[in-house]
């Protein structure tokens, strides 16, 4: 008969075999686990799986008691995919010293898993179960008020269990082992003397929300002096895909799921959903809720989180809802103006002989975004389509001399954009204004457009408005008030979503889309405004096409009179 396979394997062999639904980081998870099996020991792979190691974890959890709900006071009872984390973290071990193989832990999953009950439970494991002399525990996070819940987690499940409860002196802001000494608190940037740190055990809470890997990287260089330091690291997915320093541990721990690096020493899980899954399929939210929605009743609070955020068209609530309930990352801050759009704004692209064939013979207002003469400045075109989509396009400016530099500040290509004709290279190391009239009127002529209007923004652009009006063009000065952009700001997305745009495709265009966030006042009055004021995510070109909205109606009415005047032959307009 053959022997029972252990809880922690067990669930390894279920995912793999697709007994249980999972997506496929989980499932790269749990094959690693079944090949390590299959060469522990050996000379190239020290470790050893130790059951007993995993099975004491878990009985260690039998002793800890629910803090909250209607479980509250009961001892807390693993779950499959619990047992195969902690089974794997504590159970894995040195074949000769039988020191713990992972020295560090990533697990990623949706919100409401019950992250913060487990992390609780492995620190209060690392103050009295790890027989470390003098332990130090650290439960950290972005600020104190966050590195407190895993710490008041810890705490107030060590008082209601009396096993534990016996083996620490609790205090409310730190917590020792009564023989063996040590410490457990709260650690956060904003905690004083955090040097000379010596942690058996550290809890990074809720990393997402870290600006920076400052505790991440104290806690990490400080961990080298104990012989099984344990580093676990737990969040939800967040809204930054290019800074955020859990995105960045993110992307590396991926690598180690898929042997692109290796990392004997790094358990990491990632409950997710796969890319192309249906985010709208309930069937799906159980690769990033292996709790929650493994029941009916958390499957039916989800349903109703995922109908309000969708059934609102509400961005904001959907981008909410993908973040912290399928664990999904968004590459976006969480005022960002376009958001998901960027993919349907893709698909309103036509190419530019199209485009050209759309606008031939149109009315359009010119936008004009003119920024420091040394900055890219950008004018746009705005048409009405008979169709009744609004037809845009623009171009950015910028010095010759300035473009290396800023290739290297804005980390974009304009040397390529320039060969294309997305930019234009201006000569000298400063904007030359009369290249941007000399475009406006080469479009006018070449492509038979004609200007109803030059819109601008008055900073840096008096005296070219001035210019412009000199030569015969209609200028409109757009203040940059909530109260003059908000309505076409708020227009040029709404269209966006119900693909009425149409553009020629300008990756310029679309860099700056995609860099723009949104300022709200209190009536819900939105503005453009790039991600921080000091950084060089540009949004000029999207500005400009604002600027042109602004006029918007005056458009309609004159298109609607050239459309009279071309089916009455009375072409005097």
């Amino acid at each position: 008969m053959a022997e029972p396979v252990h809880p922690c394997t067990q669930y390894a062999q279920e995912i793999v075999r697709r007994k249980r639904k999972a997506g496929r980081s989980e499932i790269a998870a749990c094959r690693r686990h079944l090949d390590d099996l299959k060469r522990q020991g050996t000379e190239e792979f020290p470790w050893v799986f130790d059951e007993d190691k995993a099975n004491k974890i878990y009985n260690w959890f039998g002793y800890c008691k629910h803090i909250e709900g209607p479980l509250a006071g009961t001892p807390i009872e693993l779950l499959s995919f619990q047992k195969f984390d902690l089974g794997c973290i504590f159970g894995w071990v040195h074949k000769d010293s039988n020191l713990r193989r992972f020295e560090k832990a990533l697990i990623l999953e949706a919100r409401k898993n019950a992250k913060s009950t487990i992390m609780a439970g492995i620190a209060n494991y690392l103050m009295c179960g790890d027989g470390e002399e003098s332990p130090k525990v650290y439960c950290a996070a972005v600020d104190k008020a966050q590195a407190r819940i895993i710490y008041s987690t810890a705490k107030a499940m060590a008082q209601k269990s009396p096993d534990i409860r016996k083996r620490l002196k609790i205090r409310d802001y730190m917590m020792s082992h009564i023989t063996r000494g040590g410490e457990m608190r709260a650690l956060s940037k904003d905690t004083k003397n955090k040097d000379g740190l010596n942690p058996s055990g550290s809890i990074i809470d809720e990393y997402h929300a870290h600006t920076t890997s400052e505790i991440y990287d104290l806690l990490d260089s400080a961990r080298g002096q104990r012989a099984q330091a344990l580093m676990a690291t737990i969040s939800t997915a967040g809204f930054d895909t290019e800074q955020n320093p859990c995105y960045k541990e993110y992307t590396y721990c991926k690598q180690i799921l898929l042997k692109i690096v290796t990392n004997e020493r790094y358990f990491v899980m990632i409950r997710e959903l796969n890319p192309k899954d249906n985010e709208h399929n309930p069937a799906n939210w159980i690769k990033a809720n292996p709790l929650r929605a493994a029941t009916l009743e958390g499957l039916k609070k989800l349903q109703e989180q995922h109908d309000e955020a969708f059934g609102s068209k509400d961005l904001t609530k959907i981008r909410n809802f993908r973040v912290k309930n399928l664990n999904i990352w968004v590459n976006e801050a969480e005022n960002n103006y376009i958001g998901e759009l960027i993919n349907k704004w893709d698909s309103l692209a036509v190419s530019q002989k199209e485009f050209l064939k759309l606008t031939k013979g149109k009315k359009c207002i010119v936008g004009g975004d003119l920024s420091k003469k040394i900055d890219l400045t950008a004018d746009a075109f705005v048409f009405q389509l008979d169709d009744g989509r609004i037809a845009v396009c623009a171009y950015g400016f910028m010095p010759k001399e300035g473009i290396t530099r800023h290739e290297k500040t804005d980390r974009v290509e304009y040397r390529d954009w320039v060969k294309q004709g997305w930019v234009i290279a201006t000569d000298g190391d400063v904007t030359d204004y009369h290249a941007v009239e000399t475009h406006i009127h080469d479009c006018e002529l070449n492509n038979d457009w004609h200007v109803l209007e030059f819109c601008f923004d008055p900073y840096n652009a008096t005296h070219f408005a001035n210019e412009m009006q000199a030569k015969g063009y209609t200028c409109v000065e757009i203040r940059q008030g909530v109260q003059t952009l908000s309505e076409p700001t708020k227009l040029f997305r709404d269209k966006v979503a119900q693909g009425l745009i149409v553009h020629n495709g300008s990756p310029v265009l679309k860099w700056c889309l995609a860099n723009a966030v949104q300022i709200m006042d209190s009536n819900e009055n939105i503005k453009l405004s790039k991600k921080n004021a000091s950084d060089n995510k540009r949004i000029d070109l999207l500005s400009a096409i604002i600027d042109g909205l602004v006029r918007i109606q005056a458009l309609k009415e004159a298109s609607i009179d050239l459309n009279e005047a071309v089916k009455s032959g009375n072409f005097g307009v």
